[in-house]
């Protein structure tokens, strides 16, 4: 994908026709402040780049049936979603429609050169199935804070060895197209946005609950990064006054207490203590416990994993509740890798929320868990770079 569009018009009509699928011009001209003879210019020259083509007639509006118009079927883009214990990676047409998607374990600290190899090694297989010639643009999600504009993580706890890598630069390289990175958690807020359960909502948190928690804050339908790229990062919001030391070096975070790496650490003290047959059962047969394990253990009936579930939900609902009492969301979404835990979870945030947050704030905020699971991030990389290029050069 060379072409670009001209100015603000064109960057309009091809976000519409993203978003909304083919549409005649008719119905655009519904849709943005134009006259019929500018849309008709602005169309014509989008045309002539090859960024969108005809498609058909459109049904009678009771005169001369009108074209309609969709984006160019052979763009693609690339998503990427790198957790710490995996990596999510797919094949969008222009629409973001996920063409293709793999999922590998992978460990985030093996370092970025390592994790890079699988990712592109992950993308030439996708590329090889047919799904594309080559990518027009790819969006990259990491599991840590990022510079936002240079694409750059910056000091990621989770992360060694990735501080002040040059992802944008690097993947842009190797893949020869234009390259956007975020957040990872902003990316699933942007997926759950753009096609799953906040797709009617301009304001509203994201938690993400995986080896790590982070937040995506949407506000007035665009994601909010802050001043250096970092807003949303309320894993590291003191839950217990110098309580269990965190990565991030600091003390009583709330990741400490509630992550998949916290829950895995609190299941095996409990499972070696004698508090628990079913998970002793489960950490002797696998040699190690997860989340998983928890979620498994709790749909037995085991009342410690259920009560591990509680408290975990309980300290992460006290931290939203504060956010919700300072943003006034329309919305919470939950979603990550520990949302196997389901409703036991949920239910814990939500007593803790609507408990806490004054009723003006809660009175008609539905918590709710996400719709698109894994699928979330690439979806939200998808978007990310398409917004990129769908903008004036």
């Amino acid at each position: 994908m060379t072409a670009r569009p001209a100015n603000t018009h064109q960057a309009r009509l091809l976000r519409l026709l993203r978003d909304g699928g083919p549409n005649s011009r008719a119905q655009l001209g519904d849709q943005v402040d134009l006259s019929r003879s500018k849309l008709a210019v602005e169309v014509d020259r989008l045309l002539e780049t090859g960024l969108v083509v005809a498609d058909g007639l459109a049904a009678s509006r009771g005169g001369r049936r009108s074209h309609n118009i969709r984006l160019a079927p052979q763009l693609r883009f690339l998503g990427v979603d790198i957790g710490a214990t995996s990596v999510d990676v797919a094949v969008t047409n222009a629409e973001l429609e996920i063409l293709g998607h793999i999922n590998q374990p992978m460990d985030v600290r093996e370092g970025p050169v390592a994790v890079f190899e699988q990712v592109l090694s992950m993308a030439a297989k996708l590329k090889a199935s047919g799904l594309a010639e080559g990518f027009d643009g790819a969006g990259i999600g990491v599991p840590g804070p990022v510079r936002f504009p240079e694409g750059v993580p910056v000091a990621p706890p989770i992360m060694p060895g990735w501080d002040g890598f040059p992802v944008r630069e690097a993947l842009s390289q190797e893949l020869g197209c234009p390259v956007m990175v975020d957040n990872d958690v902003n990316l699933m807020a942007t997926g759950e946005q753009h096609a799953g359960v906040a797709r009617s909502v301009g304001d509203f948190l994201c938690v993400k609950i995986g080896t790590g928690i982070g937040c995506g804050i949407v506000v007035g339908g665009e994601v909010y990064r802050g001043t250096t790229g970092s807003a949303g990062d309320i894993g590291h919001i003191v839950a217990v006054p110098e309580g269990r030391p965190c990565a991030c070096g600091n003390r009583g975070c709330l990741e400490a207490y509630f992550s998949g790496a916290a829950l895995a650490r609190d299941a095996t003290e409990a499972a070696q203590q004698g508090l628990s047959a079913e998970l002793a059962s489960r950490l002797e047969a696998g040699g190690s416990l997860s989340a998983v394990d928890v979620a498994a253990a709790a749909a037995a009936g085991d009342a410690t994993a259920l009560d591990l579930i509680r408290e975990g939900g309980n300290r992460t609902g006290q931290v939203i509740a504060g956010l919700v009492s300072f943003f006034n969301p329309g919305l919470v979404v939950i979603g990550g890798g520990v949302t196997g835990l389901g409703h036991t979870l949920l239910a814990a945030i939500r007593t803790q929320v609507y408990r806490q947050s004054l009723p003006l704030a809660t009175g008609n905020l539905p918590i709710v868990l996400g719709e698109l699971g894994p699928t979330a991030g690439v979806i939200g990389a998808a978007r990310l770079i398409s917004d990129h290029l769908f903008s004036p050069a």
